[in-house]
């Protein structure tokens, strides 16, 4: 039996145990930390002033500053836009909802990703941020646009695992932060600002690494921890038996 997928979605809101917050417990907490966060980094550039830019002094290259604020800009839109496509409760009673926050989360980042392939070989730093970014980048573009041409295709399973990819290295600038700390203390501990020498570049290199790397292992522990689950077909006749169907 064919199934459609606004099918699927209805069906699943059916169930009455899988529509309790509390079986989702992080949604809230991701949505304060991303607010959080957001209130913290972006301000400095609605000004459009290089100098408020929290990287500076920043590389010469006149393409540098605006591309920077048109990532941080539209990254902003990604990171709010994925705390909604990752809340099951929307996902499952408001779907268009869903669709329609999902075209903006992959509209803006395109074009945030784009940037940051530019802007990365210009990253003062090192070589090893420079690549580490570089490498996020074109992850971040490659694994949005498999998920975006799976659900085009009505391959629903493969574009929620895609995606789940993809919110996982979009949340890599936040995790960043976290890596970053914790790669002075080890690397650079004497370290009292941001001038560049070779124990810093070391330490921001390393958590440019870490900060994208480590969210995409847990994300396909998630995955396969969730493949290994549904392996178990429910019985049939039950509500999860005609999903499958």
């Amino acid at each position: 039996m064919t199934v459609s997928a606004d099918q699927i979605i209805v069906r699943a809101a059916q169930r009455p145990r899988a529509g309790r917050w509390w079986r989702r417990p992080w949604v809230v907490p991701l949505a304060v930390v991303t607010l959080a966060f957001l209130a913290y980094a972006v301000p400095p550039y609605l000004t459009l002033d290089p100098a408020q830019a929290r990287l500076a002094p920043l590389p010469t290259s006149p393409l540098f500053y605006p591309l920077l604020v048109l990532h941080i800009l539209l990254g902003s839109i990604v990171l709010l836009t994925a705390c909604l496509q990752v809340w099951p409760w929307l996902r499952r009673t408001h779907p268009a909802v869903h669709r329609w926050s999902g075209r903006l989360y992959v509209g803006c980042l395109v074009p945030a990703a784009l940037a940051v392939i530019i802007i990365a070989p210009m990253t003062r730093f090192g070589p090893n941020q420079q690549v580490a970014n570089t490498t996020l980048g074109v992850l971040w573009l490659l694994v949005t646009l498999a998920g975006f041409r799976a659900v085009r295709e009505r391959r629903f399973g493969d574009h929620r695992r895609w995606m789940v990819r993809s919110v996982a290295l979009s949340f890599s600038i936040v995790t960043n932060r976290f890596w970053s700390a914790v790669c002075v203390i080890v690397f650079a501990p004497e370290t009292v600002d941001t001038t560049s020498t070779p124990a810093l570049d070391q330490a921001v290199g390393v958590a440019a690494w870490l900060s994208w790397l480590v969210n995409l292992v847990i994300a396909e522990w998630w995955l396969q921890r969730r493949r290994g689950r549904r392996r178990v077909r429910p019985r049939s006749g039950s509500p999860d038996a005609e999903l499958v169907a």
